[in-house]
């Protein structure tokens, strides 16, 4: 019987694997049809790369988890987000037809499955959860890793309250696998809109979803995606701040200035692998065995990472007045 088990809760994730990695083999090989990101003054990558090596993490987490018998109140609103990034990875979708959908997605699942929570908060926070994912999406191996460390920790937070969606969360984990091999510094395949927006929806539904269900607090989601939730709102706000155009596209994010100040994707990508492994890992830490600690700790990993954005802020603008020196000298 404990094989049995055994076999129920991992079958999924290994599953995930194969088919996601045989599904990125496909996409590689008829590459010259997917859609290209090409080098721009807004990108940080400086050659043409295939984008949509999403789908093959959605071709291996669907085919694991449809057979599971578990509820799945997110499957119809995840395939409308998923339509939608298909669409506007082929061809350009209007920002306000793009944000309507996101919405009615996310008030769908909240009106299934939700019903205690504020609609309109809960609808705001997947909605910008979404489209923060896709912001945060662009160096090297940053989402993939996101994903891996973020739904890993769904899934130990889902265990260790005895829930069967821990399964779920392991095998999107896994499905990512593949795809971040392809995407480590010099990445070969990127997400594309398909890969970080339902991404970023799935991360704010089943986070919002564990904690109407009783299995983690609400500081549990926040803090194991902070990293990402952290960088995107404090770009944004300093963005409104300077009165930019906000849907513009950017290089102001604290990762692409750190790239661009010198250190490059690969050990951009590690220490933000460090920043994710930390939070992450000391919000199951804290879940477990002292949960009454978690509003302190996410108050201090927050100040850290404000610390952090202060310090690359400051070499940033460094940066900045000596090339400007420079240029009038």
């Amino acid at each position: 019987m404990a094989f049995t088990e055994f076999v129920r809760q991992w079958s999924p994730a290994a599953i995930a694997v194969v088919v996601a990695w045989a599904a990125l083999a496909l996409l590689l090989r008829y590459a010259g049809k997917l859609p290209i990101d090409r080098p721009n003054a807004r990108s940080l990558h400086a050659g043409p790369v295939p984008r949509g090596g999403g789908l093959a993490i959605w071709a291996g987490w669907l085919t694991a988890i449809v057979w599971t018998g578990l509820p799945k109140p997110w499957l119809v609103p995840l395939l409308a987000v998923i339509a939608v990034s298909v669409w506007d990875d082929r061809r350009a979708v209007h920002p306000g037809l793009r944000l309507a959908i996101h919405a009615a997605a996310a008030a769908l699942w909240v009106w299934q499955a939700a019903p205690d929570v504020n609609p309109v908060a809960a609808t705001l926070a997947i909605v910008w959860m979404a489209n923060l994912y896709n912001f945060m999406d662009g160096s090297d191996g940053l989402a993939g890793v996101m994903t891996i460390v973020g739904f890993g920790a769904y899934a130990a937070g889902a265990a260790a309250a005895g829930a069967e969606d821990a399964m779920l969360f392991l095998a999107l984990a896994a499905a990512t696998a593949p795809f971040l091999a392809r995407n480590l510094p010099p990445a070969r395949v990127f997400l594309g809109d398909v890969g970080a927006v339902p991404l970023g929806f799935l991360a704010a539904v089943f986070g919002i979803g564990g904690a109407s269900s009783g299995w983690w607090p609400s500081w549990f989601p926040v803090l194991v995606f902070l990293p990402f939730i952290a960088d995107a709102t404090v770009t944004l706000a300093s963005r409104l701040l300077r009165g930019d155009r906000v849907w513009e596209a950017h290089r102001d994010h604290c990762y692409q200035r750190l790239v661009q100040i010198g250190w490059g994707h690969a050990r951009t990508l590690k220490l933000h692998t460090l920043l994710m492994l930390g939070a992450a890992f000391s919000g199951v830490v804290a879940l477990r065995w002292a949960p009454q600690t978690g509003p302190a700790l996410l108050v201090a990993w927050a100040a850290a990472l404000g610390i952090f954005y202060g310090i690359i802020g400051y070499h940033w603008r460094r940066r900045r007045n000596q090339g400007m020196n420079e240029s009038k000298g």
